[in-house]
């Protein structure tokens, strides 16, 4: 739950400050900034899905 909540915090940042960036004319800040927020939401995500896996594997005894 900890790290749901940190991915929409993420998310809501990374929204914000694009947001800002665009008003301010520095679109190609903003776009930087979302590849940037993708990246790490993807990496958390990456460690919640092998987390998720490893305890199926636990769970139903496989290899």
């Amino acid at each position: 739950m900890h790290q749901l909540l940190r991915i929409a915090w993420i998310g809501i940042l990374v929204t914000l400050i694009v947001q800002i960036l665009n008003r301010a004319g520095r679109e190609d800040m903003a776009m930087l900034t979302t590849v940037a927020g993708l990246a790490i939401v993807l990496m958390l995500v990456v460690t919640l899905v092998a987390e998720l896996l490893t305890n199926v594997q636990s769970i139903f005894g496989l290899y």
